[in-house]
């Protein structure tokens, strides 16, 4: 029998996947708790990406277990799938429909029907300006599609986040306003993941940071130990040795 620490709100048990010959994912453990920003750093094709369709069920471990809020995910996805929102590096929106539109039509997937000012609150509090809150998602730049989908994700007011590179696409303000909200978010006791090879936003954002390479744990570390300096040139180190 495995005990889980109750603080815990994202356990990740010695996962290993494998893709016909290729093993991106081996012997993963990782936990995090309420409350916490946990940063996932690495390369592209390191596993990170793979981590996190684990987390949400798309994909099943060849062995070990993926556990949200103290539900497996392998036997209950659908259940583990509630306390969820999820930020893709690439937000898949109806180009034809608005930014206001494509948020309530989200929102009432997921069984919410909030009033216009909270959904355009929403959008607001994800850096989306008041004026373009009508206009069509294929006038948006890449940047203003992904605060669109961070907005849908925060109305879910998910106990865990989990982020495939989600400051892609955005510009230097709004990546750090992006920390901003995240910081806040766990300071009301969300959860978070994130995936990325952002070095300078998992530091500024994270409360702790692992290091993936070829799919393995190599190094973990308290963000207030280490520099932007130092943990790029642990992160060099790590990646070219």
């Amino acid at each position: 029998m495995v005990y889980l620490d109750k603080n815990d709100m994202i356990d990740i048990l010695n996962i290993t996947k494998t893709f016909n010959d290729n093993t991106a994912v081996h012997n993963l453990s990782l936990e995090i708790k309420e409350g916490e920003i946990y940063g996932l750093l690495g390369s592209n094709g390191a596993g990170k990406s793979t981590t996190i369709n684990i987390l949400l069920g798309f994909l099943k471990p060849d062995s070990g277990k993926a556990i949200i809020n103290n539900i497996d995910i392998a036997s209950n996805f659908i259940k583990a799938r509630e306390c969820i929102g999820y930020i893709s590096e690439n937000v898949s929106l109806y180009p034809h429909l608005s930014g206001l539109e494509n948020i309530d039509y989200f929102c009432k997937l997921n069984g919410k029907n909030l009033p216009l000012i909270e959904l355009r609150k929403l959008l607001e509090k994800c850096g989306l300006q008041n004026e373009v809150h009508h206009n069509r998602m294929n006038t948006y730049s890449k940047g203003m599609r992904q605060k669109v989908g961070i907005a849908i994700a925060l109305a879910k007011k998910a106990k865990v986040y989990l982020l495939d590179e989600p400051a892609s696409g955005l510009d230097p303000l709004a990546s750090n306003e992006l920390s901003t909200l995240l910081k806040n978010l766990s300071n009301e006791g969300a959860s978070i993941l994130m995936a990325s090879h952002d070095i300078f936003r998992v530091r500024e954002t994270c409360n702790r940071i692992g290091i993936i390479k070829k799919g393995e744990l190599v190094k973990e570390m308290q963000t207030s130990d280490v520099s932007t300096k130092q943990l790029e040139k642990i992160y060099i180190d790590y990646i070219q040795n």
